[in-house]
């Protein structure tokens, strides 16, 4: 007889995990699915951002970035090292331990929790009209096991976008897991794409030594971004870590051979180009990932992207089936796909003490902050200008460079700049771009501010202590109605 559960969740990534520990802290009888294996063979909880994404990616960008601080930085500060070196090997052998650490973490929460952990790929079976229950098949190894739960949640990730030209084989053509465990430095790195996956991959192989060419078929560089945001970027990415990115490009053919990859393309102009590379990257984006879920056979809608269809809190068209994270709209982000975990368990441990749903709070979209961990880093929370003036918003702007921040200069990281984007008429927060030193943690302060409706006033009324980065942002609230003090 199958085990009886309140909550299935499928997928241990940021949102089946969180959403499992909160169904179980909610007091809800709890099982999480997952098929994950590491290197070694063996199950591994965390999905893509703790095993190859977020987590590895940023250590590797760590190490990298001491790197490039000691061959060019730090002689500024009198600090000089002859015949500097890195030991690859070393640098992935660290990365590999903070990953299994903080899976083996997330087990020992679920031991914590009391939640059952089952290995395997989860597949809704079809439920009958009398059935009470889902019904999920795990699949291991040949062998199925069944488990019947109230509700479901699926949480099953993306996975990267195929490439047409050529077959991924983390050899010479690396998708993000080849690309993050690389053995040696490639002499000419080629990289197509140049999100966030493309850039941050990008920066640190740059910095160990490749030669690094980044080509994006989008006519704009990081056209998600604030248009000045993202040509600062560019212009520091080229001049200050040599990194060559294209835009507009049309790839035409990828040809592999025993010594190198030949690339050849169309640029911006429709000129034909060619390039030839040791190794590529392909980061062209990343697909919901619905495939054995048994979408088709119970009627789970999707949408015309592919994604799981869920309304606002995350409930799709099959009763007490829920979805979050990658695999539904929305931005592909690690705390976005958390923040819907907690709001689904929340929102059915509501319901089972019979509240309705308009009692549960969803997940506030225009609250999520985005983050790309270059150097420098690049993060931004709301609207951007471009997106303000198609809404016909009408808007003020408090902008200040860290080159007049203290700081920033007496750390010898001074590119970039904050913007405070704030409602002409009531000055209420819309969004705030930043590009700078450490600028990941500095957004958490405007994520807080536009969360409570704050104005540009109310953070230029707000003490920041001196000397911190966190000042940038206070004289760019204070720029926004033209007082800002150190420019």
């Amino acid at each position: 007889m199958s085990d009886i559960f309140d909550v299935a969740v499928i997928g241990a990534g940021p949102g089946g995990y969180v959403a499992a520990i909160r169904c179980a802290q909610l007091g809800l009888n709890t099982v999480c699915i997952d098929d994950w294996k590491n290197p070694k063979g063996k199950p591994c909880l965390g999905g893509t951002c703790l095993n190859v994404g977020c987590i590895p990616s940023k250590a590797l960008l760590d190490s990298s970035e001491n790197y490039f601080q000691l061959q060019h930085k730090f002689s500024a500060h009198g600090i000089h090292c002859e015949n500097a070196g890195i030991d690859v090997s070393t640098m992935i052998a660290r990365k590999e331990k903070i990953v299994t650490s903080f899976t083996a973490g997330i087990a020992s929460l679920f031991k914590k929790n009391k939640i059952k952990s089952m290995h395997g790929k989860g597949t809704l079976q079809k439920q009958s009209n009398s059935a009470k229950e889902w019904t999920v098949a795990v699949e291991d190894a040949g062998s199925t096991q069944t488990i019947q739960a109230k509700y479901v949640i699926i949480a099953t990730g993306s996975v990267p976008r195929p490439f047409p030209l050529s077959m991924i084989d983390n050899d010479k053509i690396l998708d993000n897991v080849g690309a993050l465990s690389l053995t040696e430095i490639p002499k000419r790195l080629g990289v197509i794409g140049a999100g966030v996956i493309g850039l941050e991959m990008g920066s640190v192989w740059r910095r160990l030594g490749s030669e690094v060419t980044i080509l994006e078929a989008m006519p704009e560089f990081m056209m998600a971004a604030d248009d000045q945001i993202a040509k600062e970027a560019k212009n520091i990415f080229n001049k200050e870590l040599g990194l060559q990115i294209h835009t507009g490009v049309a790839i035409e053919s990828v040809k592999v051979t025993k010594n190198k990859i030949t690339l050849r393309y169309a640029d911006a102009d429709k000129q034909k180009q060619t390039l030839e590379v040791d190794k590529l990257i392909v980061a062209i984006g990343r697909i919901p990932n619905t495939a054995g879920l048994g979408a088709d056979e119970n009627g789970l809608a999707l949408d015309e992207k592919g994604f799981i269809a869920v309304d606002e809190y995350c409930r799709t068209n099959l009763t007490n089936i829920y979805a979050l994270g990658d695999v539904v709209r929305g931005p592909m982000l690690a705390h976005k796909a958390s923040e819907e975990g907690m709001a689904v368990a929340e929102t059915i441990a509501h319901l089972e003490k019979n509240q309705t749903i308009e009692q549960c709070e969803p997940v506030d979209f225009n609250v999520i902050p985005w983050v790309i961990y270059t150097s420098p880093e690049i993060a931004w929370v709301g609207k951007n200008e471009k997106q303000l003036k198609a809404a016909d918003i009408a808007y003020k702007v408090g902008q200040f460079p860290f080159m007049a921040n203290g700081r920033a200069r007496s750390i010898g990281d001074s590119f970039g700049f904050i913007k405070v984007l704030a409602d002409e008429k009531t000055d209420r927060v819309l969004g705030i771009h930043m590009i700078g030193p450490h600028v990941s943690e500095l957004i958490s302060e405007a994520v807080i501010a536009m969360k409570f409706s704050a104005s540009s006033e109310d953070i230029a009324s707000t003490i920041h202590a001196h000397p911190t980065l966190s000042e940038a942002l206070h004289e760019a609230a204070l720029g926004a109605d033209n007082r800002a003090l150190h420019i």
